[in-house]
């Protein structure tokens, strides 16, 4: 049986790992905080000490971490992932960072002999446990069809999409999306409740009208109330529309309203709500529009 390592056991690492264990797999795991993880342990996981110690006892080792950096800081060094990798091994980086930093850390690992694929996921905490997440894959194809039969037990939605870092690409396209139709949604329950209409009354219409996207349908409640853990913070979220950004100006593609929902996020941290999820960007237009919550 092929044996698993996932490291990076946040919010959505961890219940990654636990749903490839809840499919019988043997995953050993690690992340910086071991307290995090001690629910996974109970659950089975193997413990590792490092992400090096992930990778030597793994066929196929994930990882999910925040940003580049994080990424770049848990693959170097003496007990980083590349130190681990042997001929064979394959790493699979779910971590939405910049494609260019992915196909730096794909061509390393190749130079010892393995394999990395990268492969962001679409969806929610809540689309991971109904069994509806979609991922994206990009790499070499034979590597993908070594890979796929264990994405497939993540999400039942898997798509190759050519060579490294084009999974990115559509994981950053995909994610400014959401922040836009958090705030035009935001705009829509406002000008309803403004209007006389309550606010439970506007979100149960809207969240099953033309409008309500798999996102709207899940995060628009939370203009009622936000979650006690974030799904998707405002940091997160404005990182990947800065990597948007960033490609839009590369890539001559003006993106208008990326930039206006990027600012409502600037905004929600000048307001200490950098923690919250993303949908905090109601409370910013609620607030600028005399609103309570």
């Amino acid at each position: 049986m092929t044996q698993l390592g996932y490291v990076g056991l946040g919010v959505m690492g961890g219940q990654m790992a636990d749903r490839l264990l809840q499919k019988g797999h043997t995953v050993t795991g690690y992340n910086r905080t071991r307290a995090k993880a001690e629910w996974l342990i109970k659950r089975g996981m193997r413990w590792a000490n490092s992400p090096r110690e992930v990778v030597e006892a793994s066929d196929i080792t994930f990882s999910m971490v925040t940003s580049g950096p994080a990424l770049m800081a848990i693959a170097h060094g003496e007990d980083g992932l590349l130190a681990g990798v042997t001929p064979g091994k394959v790493l699979v980086d779910i971590s939405t960072v910049p494609p260019p930093v992915s196909r730096k850390l794909a061509e390393e690992v190749r130079a010892k002999g393995g394999d990395l694929l990268d492969s962001p996921i679409s969806g929610s905490v809540i689309t991971l446990q109904q069994g509806k997440l979609s991922v994206i894959v990009a790499g070499r194809r034979e590597t993908f069809e070594k890979v796929k039969p264990i994405l497939e037990d993540i999400g039942p939605r898997v798509t190759y999409v050519g060579d490294n870092g084009l999974a990115l690409t559509l994981k950053i396209a995909s994610n400014l999306s959401l922040a836009v139709q958090m705030l035009a949604f935001s705009e829509g329950i406002l000008l309803a409740e403004k209007s006389g209409v309550k606010r439970e009354v506007a979100v149960d219409v809207l969240t099953h009208s033309a409008i309500a996207s798999p996102m709207v349908a899940y995060r628009g409640p939370f203009v009622l109330q936000l979650p006690k853990e974030a799904w998707f913070d405002v940091n997160m979220m404005q990182k990947d529309m800065l990597l948007a950004l960033e490609m839009g100006r590369a890539l001559d593609v003006p993106l208008p309203t990326t930039a206006l929902a990027n600012e409502f996020l600037t905004a929600a941290r000048a307001m200490g709500l950098a923690n919250e999820d993303f949908a905090v960007v109601f409370d910013v237009l609620a607030h600028m529009s005399g609103v309570r919550r």
